[in-house]
Formats: C-alpha cells, structure tokens, sequence
C-alpha cells in the first residue's frame, strides 16, 4: 500500500513539474467580465485535449499547460464569437485575458473539441469521451471518473448527495429508471453524453409549480450510428475453481436496438461465478417508476414486509447459480402517445454457512410497569453454526402508457405485476437450542396500478389527479424439527402447548397477509403571479389488511396435532395459538401549501388536516379509533448561485403499524423469536427536520454536499422483550419515553489537474428505549465514519484509485459499554497498454477491533487481464481471477439492542475464468 500511495503522488508531481499555469480574465466587449465561458487548450503537436476550464463569477479562469510547447486555446460563450488563438509556452507561468464580440455566422470559429464539462440552465452535460482512458467496457467505468458523480455501495448513482431515481437513454426510460441495471450493463463505448438533469419534473406543466431538487435524473445519449443499428455484447466463458467438481460457466447477452421510434433493451445472464446481476434486494426495491400520491401528505402506513429474510446475502454464499433474462421496450406510434414496459425474471440457488457467537447484554436500569412475565430468566450466551440452501425465483411485469394531446392535458397509466418462489432450508446447531432443521418458504405476489391525469386549465390554473392501488398476498410459511432433548425449549414448547411425548418437535406455521390499498389525492395549483402559487389537495388513503395465521405440529406418526397456548399477556389474558384479524385504516386530507419566491428565497409553508379511522376486528371483537390531526410543514431554499444552494425543511408525520402488530395471537419469527400483537396500539408522531447544501463549483471542479438531519419519535411503537434462556417472547406497546436521532454526512471533492481528491464524513447519534426483561434501558449509539479517497485520472499513464474507511462505533446500553473500530483501505489499479491490452485489479483489506473481543481481519483481491487488437476490435479474450487469496471467510463483528454478537460469513472460493467477447 505505501509503495502504490508513493507511485501515485510521484506520477502527480512529475505531472505538475512538467506543466505551467496559465490563467486571465474573460470579458465581453464592454469588459464586464463573463462567467460559465468555456475554455479549451488543444496541444499542436498531438492534436488532443491538453487542458479545460470554466470561468468563475469574476470571468477568471486558469489551465494547466505542458512546458516548451504550442496550444491553440478556443473561448467560446453561448451568443458571442468564440475565439482562437496560438499560445507558445516556455517554463513561466502566462497571464492572458481574452475579450468576446457579438457573434457572426459569417465568421465563427470552429471548435475542434468539445467542452469536458458544460452548464445549460440545470443540465449537466459531461462529454464521455474525455474521461475515457481504454479501459472502460461498461457505463459505471466512465460514471466512476466524472466529477460531481459517485457509485454507492449499492451500485446505484449518486450526484450531489442525491440518489438518481431515473435513467434514460436517448430520453427512453431504461427499465423505468433503474440505475444499477444501466450501470451495469450499458457499453461504455456506445455513449456520447452524459446529461445530469437537476431539479427533474416529471411533469413539464408541474415545474413551476412545484419543488424539485431533490429529484436528480440522467439521459444517456449515444453516439451517432447507435440509432437504428442494434448494439452491445455477448460475453461467454468458463473456468475452474478449487474442487475439481466445480465447474464454472458464464453467458451474458447484452442487446440494445434504438430508433426514433421505439427501443428494444435485452440483457440476459446466466453463471455460477457469483455475478449477480440483480440481488433479492434489488428485486424488492424494484419500484417500477411508482411513486405513492401521499408521500408528503405526511401519513406513513406500514403495509409490512412478509418475504423470506435470508434473500439479501447473496454476495456471501458458498455457492451461487443465477439467472436473469430482461427485457425492456417503448414505442410512440405518433407525437401525443407513449408506450414501454418491460419484463424481468430472476433466479438464484445460494448455498450458506455462517458461524455467529452472541453475548446477550444484561440490562440494568429503571423498571417500568409493562410486564410480560415476573419469572422470565436472563438469556444465555449462544453460539450457532448455521448451513443453508436458498431458491428464489422471481418475476415482474409492467405495461405503461403516457397520452400527451397536446401540452395541456397528459394521462398516464401504470400497471405492475410481482410473482415469486422462494425458500431457504436451514440446518442449525445452537449451543444452547441444539440441532434444529428449518425451513421458509414464500409464494407472494402483488398487482400495483397508477393513473395520473394533469390538466392545465389557463396559464394560472392546473390541476393534478394521481391515485394508486396495490393488491398484495404473502403466504409465508414456516417448520422447525428438532429441539426435544434439550431442556432449553421444553418450558416454550409447554407454553405453546405443544405434544411433549414426541421424540421431536415438528412446529409449522401458515400464515397469509392480504392487503388491498387505495391512495389517491387531487392538486389544484393557482399561480398568483411569477413570483408566488398557492396549492390545495385533497387526497385519501384507504387500506383493509387481513391476516390469518395458525401455528400447529406434526406427532411422530405423522399425524396433524393443533395445540392449544397457555401463555398470557400482561393482562392475564390467554393467547391464542392462531389469528384472525382485519384492520381497516382511512385518512381523508386536505393541505394547503403556498409557495413563494423572494429574490434568492424560495419559501414554503404549508399544513394538513387529517381525519383518521382505524378498525381492526379480532374473534368478533372490534377496537376503533377515530381522531383529527393537523400536520404542519415547512421549507425553504436559499440559491446562492446557479450551482450552489441551502435547503431548510421541517415535517410532522404520523405514522402507523401494519395488521402483524395488531394480531394478539403469538406468531412465530423463527424457532427462537415468538411474538404477539397489541391491538389496541395508536399511531405514533414524529418531528422531522433537515438541512441540506451543495455547491459545485466548475471553475476549480470543487463539489461540495452536506446533509444534516433530526428525528424525535414521540409515542413511538417499541417492543417489550422477554427471555426464556435464548427464547424470546416480544409484544408492543405505544412508548412514553421519545426516541431521537440526529445523522450528519458530506463529502468534499476536488480536482487538482489529473488528481481527484475527496473526503466523505458520516456522523450518527440515536437515543432509543428499550424494554427487556421488565426492565427499560436507554440505548446510545454514536458512530463516525471518514473516507478519504485519491483518484487519477489519465488518459495515457494508468489510472490508480486509493480509498481508506475508518468507523467507530460507540454504544451504551444501560451499564455495558461496546466500542467498535473498523480500518479498511483498498486500491484499484487499471492500464491500458499498448493500446491492445487493458489490465485492472482491486485489493481490500478490513480490520475490526473492539472492547469486547478479538481482533478480526480479512482481505479481497481481484485481477483481470483483457486483450482485443484496438478500440474497435469486434473480439475481446479476458482472463479474470476473482478471491485470488482464496480467503475462505469474512468476519463481521457489532452489537444490537439486546446483544454483542461476532459472525463469519464463508464466502465463494478462488474462481479463474476465461471470457470471449464479441461487440455488435
């Protein structure tokens, strides 16, 4: 690592000692001088770009020149004759200034390059091309190298802090929006330029009207000869691992056809190397474009999340086999009208071992009057060794269509189905449980449609109809075998009222959870004039919940045997050993929002009224409640300068529980985990503040974000926790005690020349209650993280990028004290030789230390090295080699509300493959 931080600082000093500073004022005619003016330095001798900039406020601007050489340097300004002049350096530093003249067609200079960087209003336009170096086969490679842009640990695009929630190309969606999938799988030689959209609306007659800096879109477009031609890859390979009986494959079909007209989009994938394109996780966030109508109407209503919880760790298998084949369209058969969807089936077989230690934390602090059960026992410290098998195949489907007559009326209408087939076997051995053999399994699925109309009566009057309705049906089911020699479980399953002369426990539950959901909300927007608008809505939120559940056992013979519970709630009363429950839940609202502009302030205030119903029925029993809540709401924007702001916001939410919490019948989380709902629980209130600023600043390439947040939960929905050794009994109640939170985090980057430096900070404070064992404990937790990171970027001499995280982690619960550190550095290294070959590689190193146990530490390794006879060549030869250690396991070490718990995740061995790829 010091040997590549020394090679990396030597080959930017040598970069700088060759180059001279030349730098000036550029003004019109009348010598005012002009910002955002472009200027461009063109090497004679090579005819490449040398260097670039963007005048500031002021009109100055600065560029660095190689020494003892001859530059044509352009100025160019939208509306003014650019300018083209000869400058010879020597090795002093040169001073010019440069004066523009009204534009002449007649006698316009032509610009031999084009700007790296330009600004039109909110559009960011980067050239792809000048930041290619050779080495880049896919959109995230370039993304990666441009300023102001970032790759987050989830493969999604981040520009200024903010999320991108939208990817187009050539204008088309692209799997409606879904950055990862175009990052990952866009040939980076097919774009032209990359478009950052600021401020993006959705809806062209809702732009003036509304607040949209938090939406940040990007349009790819491609290069000329892309359109009407299909486009892409096909990539083929195989290899070997370290057991002979492995044997590696891998088939990726990457297809793109645009036209004016319509667009086709195929990506197809098929391995067993670990390449997993799309993760559960990502299958699950796959929102589709949907967006609910009352997301600022300042409700929240948790429908729940039922599905398998082993579906995320996919990169940390043993053993993966996965296969995705996608397909994305759109088509507009004329001016006013617009079709597209696309369809999406994804499968992976993981094969898992974990081993985790707990310490369970035993708490001391202020009893409360909540109890469970005065006998409950302190839980025992607990080991588990852990192998699984997990199988998911999942599908989604969507259809939209967008009418746009003419420019005062639009309808769009959106319909997305979900299906999938999941389940994970478990064998499990606890040293306090024993052995136990479980399994989960899931067939939900869910019908989403959404229509929008927006009409624009006059320039001072428009209106806006959203309404969505979600159907959704989740059948997990559960078995556990195991467990009945060991005293451990015996007092639970008596409670459970379980067989106990069998010579194993078979416990199974079935449970469904129908949830039908209508949200819907009227705009009407009256602009008083160009400075200010008032806003009225009217917006409703209907949902029925119904869940069934029934926890039963298999006897030894093979017989059906439904027991019956003798456990009881805090109020003595007797819990059932099944559910039957229907919550319905209403939320009729009116808001009112005026928005105004005030030289650099945009202000505004706004609130809404809410009538709220809730119902939920239980074995004939039937608990209401009906109130009026008036949720106020604030925010306001200072815009210093066209690229730099400061935003200010303020909500109150109330929010509510789905019908699982409701459900007074015990439900079984896993084999250790039982709950029971609370149907009486009320909705919680919570105050949300936050602060924002960005400042991108072209002139130096400085790009500056923070983001400072607040919480305080107030009557929030805590859980009460009970132990039986590792057993654990929870319920919930409406907490007096209020949680707050406060998370602070920014990054800093800057360009220097070839060199890009930037430092990422993330600060977090939570104060939490807890209630375990009768007993209420506060949790404190303050964590701190920086990551500063250097990245070159040449396009001749390879490129090297150094990132180093440091994290701490503080918790205080009750009387114990945990501290967690965590260094990691990491190196990426990438070369294009001879204009034939490209090289990269990519080492990581993690240590985790603490107070409470050993210290840990694993590290990666990645190399890849690819051949094809020049840029444009049709074939490509790769060999890659990934875990090129072979580390057979990573450790994670940390702490949760009620335990200090260490796990190690084995992971895929040492693969060596061999690719062949051909490019359309």
């Amino acid at each position: 690592m010091k040997k590549i931080l020394t090679l990396l600082f030597a080959l930017a000093a040598m970069s700088s000692f060759a180059q001279i500073k030349m730098q000036g004022i550029v003004k019109d005619s009348i010598g005012a001088p002009l910002e955002m003016a472009n200027i461009i330095a063109i090497n004679k001798d090579t005819n490449t770009l040398e260097s670039y900039a963007i005048t500031n406020a002021k009109g100055k601007y600065v560029i660095a020149l190689g020494k003892n050489g001859k530059y044509s340097i352009q100025v160019s300004y939208i509306g003014l004759k650019s300018v083209d002049e000869t400058v010879e350096t020597k090795d002093v530093d040169i001073t010019k200034d440069f004066s523009m003249l009204a534009d002449n067609m007649l006698d316009a200079v032509e610009l031999t390059y084009e700007m790296p960087v330009t600004v039109k209003g909110d559009t960011l336009i980067y050239n792809a091309d000048s930041f290619k170096s050779g080495t880049e086969r896919k959109l995230e490679d370039v993304l990666k190298k441009l300023p102001g842009v970032e790759i987050n640990a989830d493969g999604k695009i981040e520009v200024e802090g903010k999320v991108v929630n939208k990817l187009m190309v050539n204008g088309k969606d692209f799997f409606d929006g879904d950055s990862k999938l175009a990052t990952k799988n866009i040939p980076s030689n097919a774009v032209d330029k990359i478009q950052v959209l600021r401020n993006y609306a959705e809806v062209g007659q809702l732009s003036g009207v509304q607040n949209n800096q938090d939406n940040v879109a990007i349009n790819i477009k491609l290069k000329e000869g892309k359109e009407n031609f299909w486009f892409g890859d096909v990539t083929a390979g195989g290899g070997f691992a370290p057991s002979p009986n492995d044997e590696l494959y891998l088939v990726q079909p990457k297809l793109f056809y645009y036209s004016p007209k319509y667009s086709i989009n195929v990506i197809g994938d098929i391995n067993n190397i670990g390449e997993v394109a799309l993760t559960g996780r990502d299958i699950r966030n796959f929102g589709g474009g949907f967006r609910r109508p009352s997301s600022s109407s300042g409700t929240s209503l948790n429908l729940g999340d039922n599905g398998l919880r082993g579906l995320t760790n996919l990169g940390d298998a043993q053993k993966i086999e996965s296969k995705l084949g996608a397909l994305n369209f759109s088509y507009a058969p004329n001016k006013a009208l617009d079709l597209s969807g696309f369809v999406i089936y994804n499968a992976n077989r993981l094969q898992t071992r974990t081993a985790s230690s707990y310490d369970y934390i035993e708490v001391e602090d202020d009893p409360t009057t909540t109890t469970i059960d005065e006998s409950a026992s302190v839980p025992q410290d607990e080991t588990i060794e852990q192998t699984g098998r997990e199988a998911t195949n999942q599908g989604l489907a969507k259809l939209s269509a967008s009418y746009k007559p003419n420019a005062n009326n639009q309808l769009n209408y959106d319909v997305l189905g979900r299906i999938s087939d999941d389940s994970e076997a478990n064998n499990q051995f606890s040293s306090v449980v024993g052995s136990t053999n479980q399994l989960d399994k899931a067939k939900p699925f869910s019908i989403n449609q959404n229509v929008n109309y927006y009409y624009t009566l006059n320039e001072n009057n428009i209106f806006a109809f959203e309404a969505q309705h979600l159907i959704k049906d989740e059948d997990p089911f559960y078995n556990v075998i195991g467990l009945k020699d060991e005293d451990t479980f015996d007092s639970t399953a008596s409670s459970l009222g379980l067989d106990l002369t069998q010579n194993n426990y078979n416990l199974n539950q079935d449970r469904r959870i129908k949830s039908n959901q209508l949200d819907a909300k009227l705009d009407y927007y009256n602009i008083l004039n160009s400075k200010s608008n008032i806003n009225l809505t009217l917006g409703t939120i209907l949902s029925t919940q119904k869940f069934n559940s029934n926890i039963f056992q298999f006897l030894d013979d093979g017989s059906f045997f439904d027991p019956t519970a003798n456990l009881t709630n805090g109020e003595g009363e007797v819990l059932l050993n099944e559910n039957d429950t229907e919550y319905n839940f209403s939320d009729i609202y009116v808001g009112f929002h005026y928005r105004l502009k005030a030289g650099k302030f945009t202000i505004t205030p706004g609130f809404s009224v809410h009538a709220y119903g809730n119902k939920n029925t239980q074995f004939g029993e039937v608990y209401e409640d009906n109130f009026f809540r008036v949720l106020p709401d604030f925010e306001t924007q200072i815009q210093f300068k066209k690229s730099e702001s400061l935003t200010f916001r303020y909500n109150m939410q109330n929010s509510f529980t789905d019908v699982t919490s409701l459900a007074e019948g015990l439900v079984l989380n896993n084999y250790n985990s039982i709950q029971y709902g609370e149907p009486e629980l009320q909705n919680s209130l919570s105050h949300n503040l936050s602060l924002r600023y960005f400042s991108f600043n072209l002139f130096n390439y400085t790009n500056v974000f923070a983001i400072l947040n607040y919480n305080k939960n107030i009557d929030q929905i805590r859980s009460l926790t009970n132990f039986d050794n590792v057993i654990r009994t929870s319920s919930y109640f409406n907490s007096n005690f209020a949680d707050e939170s406060v998370t602070a985090f920014g990054r800093i980057q800057r360009t220097f020349g070839k060199l890009r430096a930037s430092l990422g900070v993330n600060y977090n404070y939570s104060k939490n209650n807890q209630f375990v064992q009768d007993t209420r404990s506060v949790n404190e937790t303050f964590s701190q993280s920086y990551t500063p990171e250097l990245r070159t970027n040449f396009r001749e001499a390879p490129n090297v990028s150094l990132k180093y995280q440091y994290r701490v982690s503080n918790t205080h619960q009750g009387s114990n004290d945990t501290k967690f550190v965590t260094n990691a550095p990491s190196v990426e290294f990438d070369a294009y030789i001879w204009d034939a070959l490209t090289f990269k590689t990519d080492y990581s190193y993690t240590s985790q230390s603490s107070n409470v146990g050993p210290t840990d530490s694993y590290q990666t390794w990645n190399a890849s090295l690819a051949y094809r006879k020049d840029k444009d060549a049709k074939w490509e030869y790769q060999l890659r080699a990934t875990n090129l250690l072979n580390i057979d396991s990573n450790v994670n070490n940390g702490s949760s509300n009620i335990s200090v718990y260490s796990s190690e995740t084995f992971i895929l061995p040492r693969f060596v493959t061999f690719r062949l790829t051909y490019t359309l």
